[in-house]
């Protein structure tokens, strides 16, 4: 008899499991929020059409929210919020603090949401697509170094919000520079809001203070497009600018050749990577576990001599 107890319990549990598994690949995606740093920047643009046509692909009548956090802690956490309280399958965010988003994080998964990051690196997330951005920002500022006469010159650092990417690169190029003693860091604190108007109005306060500059490293595109066009204004062109993204813009300035202060961008592609986010948010949505949960993509340093082999972000069109 125990026998015969024994076999119909295994019989049920593999009923019940066959049943578990079966349901959960006839979950139905049906919405997803997306909470990114800054709307107004063409990047983050890029990766809300990235989620968007990967979410579509899965089921063509998915809602998609998307919403501009501004770079503002509490405005993200409130949307998460929203999203908690409307009932989304998947959080798509792009977290603009680096630790203190984590309660809300918290709130969402506690509510049995699945919570993918993007671009940056978000605490308790289920799974996270980045690019290495601490190589992203040792390309970009070597290339400033292998670029100064003798490695040698006085050097700024513009920051921007303290989320996990622009740490990150922040810290890769820092390594660079410290690496090579003939390299003094002016300034490496001043928050761009990594903005082109907020790059414009940290660079126009640097040059102010310092008669003389040899390079600049902007924590992304934006950024070093707002201090060119700083150093447009006060008639500065004795330095050069390196970025992250390798955008559309960077694209033109630097087909400048040396007509731009801007000469090299570590590239990024918003659109594969937030899409690929989708996906891997999408699996886990499913119940299924991914062999790893952080994705980091290569950035490839774009210069004036290679530009011509850059393939550029990926055009969803």
């Amino acid at each position: 008899m125990r026998k015969i107890t024994t076999l119909l319990t295994t019989v049920t549990c593999a009923a019940v499991l066959a049943a578990g598994g079966a349901q959960a690949q006839d979950k139905t995606l049906e919405s997803i929020g997306i909470s990114v740093g800054l709307l107004g920047n063409p990047f983050f643009v890029a990766t809300i059409k990235g989620i968007e046509d990967r979410a579509k692909e899965i089921n063509p009548d998915v809602q998609v929210t998307s919403v501009s956090a501004d770079y503002d802690l509490n405005k993200q956490a409130s949307q998460i919020d929203n999203f908690i309280a409307s009932g989304v399958d998947i959080i798509m965010l792009n977290a603009v603090d680096a630790a203190a988003i984590a309660p809300a994080v918290k709130r969402a998964k506690n509510a049995g949401i699945v919570v993918a990051a993007f671009d940056v690196s978000a605490p308790g997330a289920d799974v996270t697509v980045m690019t290495d951005n601490v190589d992203a920002g040792r390309k970009a500022c070597q290339y400033i170094v292998d670029n100064l006469e003798g490695g040698s010159g006085d050097v700024v650092i513009i920051n921007g919000p303290q989320s996990s990417s622009i740490i990150d690169r922040v810290k890769g190029c820092q390594e660079v520079f410290s690496a090579n003693p003939g390299i003094n860091v002016l300034s490496d604190d001043q928050n761009g809001q990594a903005s082109r108007d907020g790059g414009l109005d940290v660079m126009q306060g640097i040059l102010t203070r310092y008669d003389h500059i040899d390079g600049v490293f902007a924590i992304n595109d934006p950024t070093a497009v707002g201090a060119a066009l700083a150093a447009k204004q006060l008639g500065r062109d004795e330095f050069i600018i390196t970025g992250v993204d390798g955008a559309p813009v960077i694209e033109d300035e630097l087909s400048k050749g040396d007509g731009s202060l801007i000469r090299a961008s570590a590239s990024q592609d918003p659109y594969v990577m937030a899409g690929e986010a989708l996906k891997m948010g999408y699996d886990m949505f499913l119940g299924n576990t991914p062999d790893k949960d952080t994705v980091l993509l290569e950035p490839e340093l774009i210069t004036a001599d290679n530009l011509d082999g850059y393939k550029g972000w990926t055009d969803p069109r």
